[in-house]
């Protein structure tokens, strides 16, 4: 197999053409990404489900909206918890995936994160794609590669997530921010 150049901490953004609807205009923020295969979060998947009503100690300090996050397709009776934490050094319970976002230990008590964090969300389920998957999806067009901001992973307006990762974007796909949800309606 030939070596795949890691995609670790970068966004993955649909192409409207992405036809499955677990992930359309998806934003996936890869948390893994090697020859083994891809784990990521959808970002802008909000559920009606507070955090509260399944990790009560977290609610407190979970971004708004203070929900459950639908992190994609796989194993969704299990919860992922994702974080901003500034600085070079994390605490206890937290480990660094790319740049200042990292996973908490949600069997971690609480109180010995809270001072740290920036920013805490939390995820049911995971998408994940297997050895040389993704990259067959990245060469039919079915996403955008781009660079993720750490306040993409606590964005408080995630219905809007799609449209403001493609117009930050210094090139054409700037221009596809603009895409109609339906086509056919122009």
């Amino acid at each position: 197999m030939t070596e795949v150049s890691s995609l670790t901490g970068r966004l993955l953004v649909a192409t409207p053409a992405l036809a499955d609807p677990n992930f359309d205009r998806a934003v996936v923020l890869l948390l893994d990404h090697d020859d083994e295969g891809s784990l990521g979060v959808v970002l802008n998947r909000p559920t009606p489900v507070g955090v509260g009503d399944v990790l009560e100690g977290w609610a407190p300090l979970a971004g708004e909206p203070g929900v459950v996050f639908q992190g994609g397709p796989v194993s969704l009776d299990a919860a992922l918890g994702l974080a901003v934490i500034p600085g070079d050094e994390g605490p206890l319970g937290w480990r660094r995936v790319y740049g200042a976002i990292g996973l908490v230990d949600l069997e971690t008590p609480p109180e010995l994160l809270a001072a740290a964090l920036g920013s805490l969300r939390i995820f049911a389920g995971y998408a994940g794609w297997g050895p040389g998957q993704l990259e067959d999806e990245l060469a039919e067009g079915a996403w955008f590669v781009v660079d993720s901001e750490p306040g993409d992973v606590s964005s408080p307006r995630p219905e809007s997530l799609w449209r403001e990762v493609l117009r930050r974007q210094r090139s054409e796909l700037a221009m596809i921010a603009t895409y109609p949800d339906d086509p056919s309606l122009n």
